[in-house]
């Protein structure tokens, strides 16, 4: 099986548009604008998928197929820190995905001089939980009510993954340019 992470391009539009038909829960991780259209598509990939100093996102595909993101925000070169995130659409989850990506991504990280990643899941996440235990990242603490979406709050865990940490034990996906 073929899996890649790649930078995002609008031509995966079409894709996003079905990830995020087919779990509306993605709308939360493109900021409450989940797109209906190829062009919404396009707009959000520019806007929140882009591949730049500050940002990086890399496609998560199988078999050429996009079925979700890795990415970091905030990239700070003074003390080498960022904002590890991720998603799945439905169909790609339960298959490792999301934690061999994460892992694929903070190696290529600490690869390029940052020493700390960090990541936060909803504690009503035990998936996404799961997925950051198993890319090597250590759970930190809880933030309460960090999170709003629409009128409610939720509690988040914080976890970290050093460039100084162990390695874990998962098969890297190939980083493609």
């Amino acid at each position: 099986m073929t899996v890649e992470l790649r930078p995002w391009t609008t031509d995966d539009a079409p894709a996003l548009v079905t990830a995020v038909a087919g779990s509306p829960e993605l709308v939360v991780q493109l900021g409450g604008a989940g797109p209906a259209t190829v062009g919404q598509a396009r707009d959000i990939i520019l806007a929140q998928l882009p591949f730049n100093d500050s940002r990086r996102n890399w496609a998560i595909t199988v078999h050429n197929a996009v079925v979700g993101n890795v990415g970091l925000s905030a990239i700070e070169r003074r003390h080498g820190t960022a904002w590890a995130y991720y998603w799945l659409a439905g169909p790609a989850r339960g298959h490792g995905y999301a934690a061999r990506a994460l892992a694929t991504m903070a190696g290529w990280a600490f690869g390029d001089g940052l020493f700390r990643l960090e990541l936060g899941h909803r504690t009503n996440n035990p998936a996404s939980c799961r997925v950051a235990a198993r890319a090597g990242f250590l759970a930190e603490g809880i933030e309460r009510g960090k999170l709003l979406y629409g009128s409610e709050r939720y509690d988040v865990e914080t976890h970290a993954r050093l460039r100084t940490d162990p390695e874990p034990d998962i098969k890297p996906i190939s980083l493609v340019s």
